[in-house]
């Protein structure tokens, strides 16, 4: 099988590298960035264009960051969808609104060509390692045909429904994320003004109700003063604001979204948009005049 790969960032080489260890060998990729595609090149991989790409592909996979660049690359002027061949296939493992998601699918389909919408959760530590979760939008039958692909660079691959039911699943996901690291965010703000050692709440809570995967993964990071990204600022604000958009089409109230937004963009006007979301532990700095970070 020959793959395309587009999309070549944070997320996009972990993940073009273990589709190359998975057995996917015969891969070509395409980026903006000419330094990340040679990476992936010196790693196995051949360097095409887009059209290169449609034209020869059996499964096109984009990894891009928000939907108007996976329609520009799909659908815009000289688009991959164009070359596509009738039969091939079209993975989106993007996180964009699922509209785009099922917009782009329908037109693809006047083409003869399949569509998945498959965004992933993980942030680069799960990239790296093979473990991201993969939320999967589209036909039962192209699901099973091309989850063995997804496997390679996940550790859960799951069927939530037609297209666009992959991206909402993903909306859901990073609302609870966000959520939950804003929660940390007050709750160890709370202890370290209270005089007790967070390190020493971290521990003692997250074995409990409230221990999870965000915090095992952000706790260690707010109290070593860490925000070097695996997930960044500015990526959680384009989610969350899909969610919002499209919360606002089927008639949902997001308030607690809402207002994790607002500490995400008070972080996002001070420079702080390419940090890991949990330096949303700086908010809560700026209003106490403390530092939980040693």
């Amino acid at each position: 099988m020959k793959i395309g790969l587009i999309g070549l960032g944070i997320m996009g080489k972990p993940m073009a590298k273990n589709l190359m260890k998975g057995g996917y060998t015969d891969l070509l990729v395409s980026d903006l960035n000419r330094d990340s595609v040679a990476e992936i090149v010196a790693a196995g991989a051949k360097a095409a264009t887009n059209r290169e790409i449609g034209e020869s592909c059996d499964l096109v996979l984009t990894m891009l960051p928000n939907s108007p660049q996976v329609e520009a690359v799909m659908l815009g002027e000289e688009g991959v969808g164009a070359y596509m061949k009738p039969g091939s296939t079209f993975i989106d493992m993007s996180s964009i609104n699922p509209v785009n998601a099922k917009k782009i699918a329908a037109e693809l389909a006047k083409r003869g060509v399949e569509m998945l919408d498959s965004p992933v959760s993980g942030g680069e530590p799960k990239a790296i390692d093979g473990t991201l979760s993969f939320m999967v939008g589209g036909k039962q039958e192209v699901f099973d045909k091309f989850k063995p692909v997804l496997a390679t660079m996940g550790a859960s691959v799951v069927r939530c429904g037609d297209v666009g039911a992959g991206n909402t699943t993903k909306l859901a996901n990073q609302i609870i994320v966000a959520c939950n690291i804003q929660a940390l965010a007050e709750a160890l703000t709370l202890a370290r003004k209270a005089g007790v050692d967070p390190q020493l709440v971290f521990e003692a809570i997250r074995g409990g109700l409230a221990g999870s995967t965000v915090m095992n993964a952000k706790a260690p990071m707010m109290i070593a003063a860490n925000d070097k990204p695996g997930f960044m600022v500015d990526l959680h604000i384009k989610d969350l604001n899909n969610a919002l958009d499209c919360a606002h089409t089927v008639g949902v109230p997001l308030p607690m979204t809402a207002e994790v937004m607002e500490v995400l963009q008070w972080l996002h006007n001070r420079e702080g948009g390419r940090k890991d979301h949990s330096a949303m532990i700086q908010y809560y700095e700026h209003l106490t005049g403390i530092e939980l970070g040693r």
